[in-house]
């Protein structure tokens, strides 16, 4: 008999739901293939078929010897990867009347299948889980390692199995499954967030210190720029520490994009930190931004809601640097295919570094530079201008004294204390932004909104109007320049964007000044 089994397909971050229909019964034909899957599959899918049959056998069921057709629908979406399995195989044992199949039809079901009938744990579940939610299904029969990850969706039963036999003895009625239970740790937020790196650790580097706590106040973009050893990477991996926590929804988003690409640790929940991603300059455009010939998240969503912090920015092909563009400005990156496209979220914070020039030392205070004429400003032309007018902040870093690290006691401002201003700051633009949707905090405003919320007082628009003159600012350098004023006034808890406020914003833009490269 037809018996109708469901699972569903990951398109982006999102899923689809897809009906799989099994229709045993017609000739035989000798010699040949009678085992038929249909609807767009990919080979992981046609191999099934083999785990399928060995998965049943090791269960104690027969494998018919009939003519099977498995029809995969809608039949217009490709169909990818072997979380088929597990629907196939039961939908299989119901049509031959080797189980009841009055309970197929109520679960969203999904899971590979080991040779021995063991159930393997599947990317893409928690997407999954919300359309099961949303489509009013009982639940969802996953495999135990998925079920922390599929019980972030609240009302859901869900039901984790370990083989093939618990599942049809479960969606039998022979054996009794107790529903996964979310824990307090599934979905609470940590208590402080606060990362192990402390910027109180820190000798010195108060400017940069004052960098990036205006970057984690206003969501902007920072690169630093100074010779080996200064500690740009040290003071970067200490950023995630001073963001505010991750919100509910905002981990709901990234565990979701974290859960599509497969890195989600195996029983794991909601993640409960901001992602902090850094891939290597030897990173192809791909990886990077997302797609591939089974699109798949890149790294630019994969830190969706945290820090993106590429080292060492001018030794990554240009050509990686600039897909970022279109990124840093839409907050998302859309994939195109011939018959598809997919979004990808993308909103992170860029935290960039690089040496001011080949061996590292221009503008070193002790070391000379050997560098020849013209070789500095070519080092930096590897970083297009368009990418660095996206780039709100530019912060040369300086070697710190040898008196000052032999210190016994660093003395500095610890991340606590530097976080708290920044939660400051963030709750005046939640106020602010509170009418405004998909806008949470300063480098978020829309163009047309700019000079409604940075208003200047008549001597901050004739500074900003010298400024864009001797620095030959292009018209994004001055919608940068106005956001970081609104953070760093925003610090101050000042209504008004001051001169000062905009001395500041103006003052880290080092890499626009004229005759910073010789």
């Amino acid at each position: 008999m037809l018996v109708k089994s469901y699972s569903a397909a990951v398109h982006g971050v999102d899923a689809l739901p897809i009906t799989i229909e099994i229709n045993p019964g017609g000739p035989v034909l000798p010699g040949k293939n009678n085992f038929f899957t249909v609807g767009l599959p990919d080979n992981a899918i046609r191999e099934g078929v083999q785990r399928i049959e060995s998965a049943i056998r090791s269960s104690g069921l027969n494998f018919p010897r009939i003519r099977l057709v498995v029809n995969l629908a809608p039949a217009d979406i490709r169909k990818e990867g072997s979380a088929y399995d597990l629907p196939i195989a039961l939908g299989i044992a119901a049509a031959t009347r080797q189980m009841n199949d009055a309970m197929v039809g109520q679960y969203l079901i999904m899971g590979e299948l080991s040779l021995d009938g063991g159930v393997r744990p599947v990317k893409g579940v928690l997407p999954m889980a919300i359309l099961a939610q949303k489509r009013n299904y009982r639940g969802v029969l996953i495999p135990g390692d998925n079920a922390r990850e599929a019980a972030i969706v609240g009302s859901l039963e869900v039901i984790p199995v370990n083989n093939l036999r618990e599942a049809i003895g479960f969606l039998d009625g022979s054996l009794s499954l107790s529903p996964y239970r979310a824990q307090p740790s599934d979905t609470s937020m940590l208590a402080d967030g606060i990362s192990p790196d402390d910027f109180g650790d820190v000798r010195g580097q108060e400017n940069i210190k004052r960098a990036m706590e205006i970057a984690a106040a206003g969501g902007h973009n920072l690169i630093l720029v100074g010779p080996p050893g200064a500690g740009k990477t040290m003071l970067a991996r200490r950023l995630p520490g001073i963001l505010p926590p991750i919100s509910i929804e905002e981990a709901l988003e990234t565990t979701k994009i974290h859960s599509v690409a497969g890195i989600l640790p195996r029983n794991s929940g909601l993640l409960q930190q901001r992602p902090f991603r850094a891939p290597h300059h030897t990173i192809s455009d791909v990886a990077l931004v997302g797609g591939g010939s089974n699109p798949m998240p890149g790294e630019i969503s994969l830190a969706h809601n945290g820090v993106l912090f590429l080292d060492e920015l001018p030794e990554f092909k240009r050509a990686v640097l600039e897909v970022l563009r279109q990124p840093m400005e839409e907050r998302k990156v859309t994939i195109s295919r011939a018959k598809h496209s997919l979004d990808y979220p993308a909103s992170f914070m860029l935290v960039a570094s690089m040496n001011p020039c080949p061996c590292g030392y221009y503008n070193h205070p002790e070391k000379p530079c050997v560098c020849g004429a013209g070789v500095v400003k070519k080092y930096l032309s590897r970083i297009s201008g368009p990418l660095l007018d996206r780039i709100d902040l530019h912060v040369e870093v300086t070697p710190v004294s040898s008196d000052r690290l032999l210190e016994r006691n660093p003395g500095g401002e610890g991340s606590q204390a530097i976080r708290s201003r920044v939660l400051s700051a963030r709750r005046r633009q939640q106020e602010r932004f509170r009418e405004r949707q998909h806008v949470h905090f300063n480098a978020q405003i829309p163009p047309g909104a700019l000079h409604e919320i940075c208003t200047l007082t008549p001597d901050g628009v004739a500074l900003l109007k010298t400024a864009m003159n001797r620095m030959q600012l292009s018209a994004r350098a001055y919608d940068r320049i106005l956001k970081v004023s609104r953070t760093i006034a925003d610090l101050d808890e000042s209504d008004s964007i001051l001169t000062e406020h905009l001395s500041e914003a103006i003052h880290f833009r080092n890499l626009d000044r004229e005759g910073w490269a010789g």
